[in-house]
């Protein structure tokens, strides 16, 4: 909309200033001179002219067309060409049109385009013209072009000095990378890794989200950043669930060509952070940082400690928790004493089948059990929640460490290690 309001300004200045040069006589010696000289081209020296409104029209219609072709496009050497080629054309065009016998004054066209080009270069030096080059630099493909065309038309200060605003992360890694690497030779594993970055970065920049790192065996992507939204834990859970079945699928294919699978875990944080353009000149780009982002690439990691997929973190499940299947993993406790919940992601909301709802249930009950160290309820409760046939890491888990409080053992919590610092 910024640029289409630009066109159109700059379109009618251009023909508004054709108009008056033609109407008070500016144009009319060319012209006559122009005829003169095309009459020696024309098979029968004779020249039909069209319409002095249809040649006005024409160049009008030019004057809007150079305008939004200067503003658009963010080379310079870009802007120039095409502007240049499309008046050497309008100048030969008219050359060609005499020799099957007709004459129309080129000048009205050239003029508008000239104009439109110079007023439109001129506006592309300014702020609000840089716009789109400066942002193409900041996000190139790292944003969808929905996203980077709601950048473009929004009031949001390009250099972006940094400002905290809510927002949710998500952190996806393979945690057998260095499996992959004793397995496979070097070619193999770059192909295996960037297919897997080219189909998660993909749908998750498709998804609305904007894709903060990508690079060896993990990537980020932020949403809810640079440009605000209410519901970006929604948003963030539901591309996580999403992504974990187009990374299965894939994993299929891995597994007939490479005869290997992705190990790969996902975590989702939501909460404040520090929303800025970061680098220099040499490398800089759009980036988030803050606890709230180290705290989803440690879910993450913490993932494979207690055989989950998707893991959030609370603010995350409090926002978007009507909209999922979950469960309850751990409960931490903060250096601050407040006690947070991370959750296993399952599926979206109203999606599970009986035996996975019932399962479900019965895995919650056992956790509280387990916590209130009424060791023989919990294992009860978690014997209920076994599906036949459908392996549960996380619930093997916590079976393994219930038995291990009913023998009085010392009950070490597997996130300790991975989360403390965070907490």
């Amino acid at each position: 909309m910024r640029y289409f309001k630009a066109t159109l300004i700059i379109g009618v200045i251009s023909a508004c200033v054709m108009l008056v040069l033609d109407v008070t006589g500016w144009l009319h010696t060319p012209e006559a001179l122009t005829a003169t000289l095309l009459h020696r081209f024309s098979p029968t020296g004779k020249l039909s002219e069209l319409s002095h409104g249809l040649v006005l029209s024409m160049a009008a219609i030019l004057a809007f067309a150079a305008a939004w072709t200067t503003v658009d496009i963010t080379r310079p050497a870009a802007k120039s060409a095409v502007a240049f080629s499309a008046m050497f054309l309008l100048l030969t065009g008219s050359m060609v049109a005499s020799l099957h016998g007709v004459f129309f004054s080129p000048f009205q066209a050239v003029l508008c385009v000239f104009l439109s080009y110079v007023i439109a270069f001129g506006y592309g030096r300014s702020d609000s013209g840089a716009r789109k080059r400066v942002l193409q630099r900041l996000f190139g493909q790292r944003i969808s072009r929905d996203q980077f065309f709601r950048l473009v038309n929004a009031n949001i200060p390009l250099h972006f000095p940094g400002t905290e605003q809510g927002a949710s992360v998500v952190v996806c890694e393979v945690h057998n990378h260095v499996e992959l690497l004793e397995s496979l030779n070097a070619e193999d594993y770059v192909a295996m890794t960037n297919l897997y970055l080219k189909t998660a970065s993909d749908y998750l920049v498709d998804a609305g989200g904007y894709l903060d790192e990508c690079g060896g065996e993990s990537l980020r992507v932020v949403f809810g950043a640079p440009l605000p939204r209410e519901d970006h834990a929604i948003a963030a859970c539901k591309a996580a669930l999403e992504l974990a079945s187009r990374i299965e699928n894939l994993n299929k294919e891995c597994d007939a060509r490479w005869h290997q699978r992705l190990d790969f875990r996902v975590g989702v944080n939501s909460g404040p952070m520090i929303a800025a353009a970061y680098g220099g000149s040499r490398l800089g780009s759009f980036s988030v940082a803050g606890t709230t982002v180290e705290f989803a690439r440690r879910l993450c990691a913490a993932c494979a400690n207690y055989g989950c997929r998707i893991l959030v973190g609370p603010e995350t499940f409090a926002e978007a928790g009507d909209f999922l299947e979950a469960r309850p993993i751990e409960l931490l406790r903060r250096n601050d004493g407040r006690r947070i919940e991370l959750y296993e992601v399952l599926a979206p909301a109203g999606t599970l089948s009986p035996d996975r709802t019932r399962s479900k249930e019965h895995f919650w009950k056992g956790v509280i059990y387990y916590r209130e160290r009424r060791w023989d309820m919990a294992l009860e409760e978690f014997s209920k929640a076994r599906v036949p046939g459908l392996p549960d890491p996380a619930l093997d888990s916590y079976v393994v460490r219930t038995e291990r409080g009913r023998r009085g053992e010392m009950n070490t919590q597997p996130e300790s290690a991975v989360l403390a610092e965070i907490s």
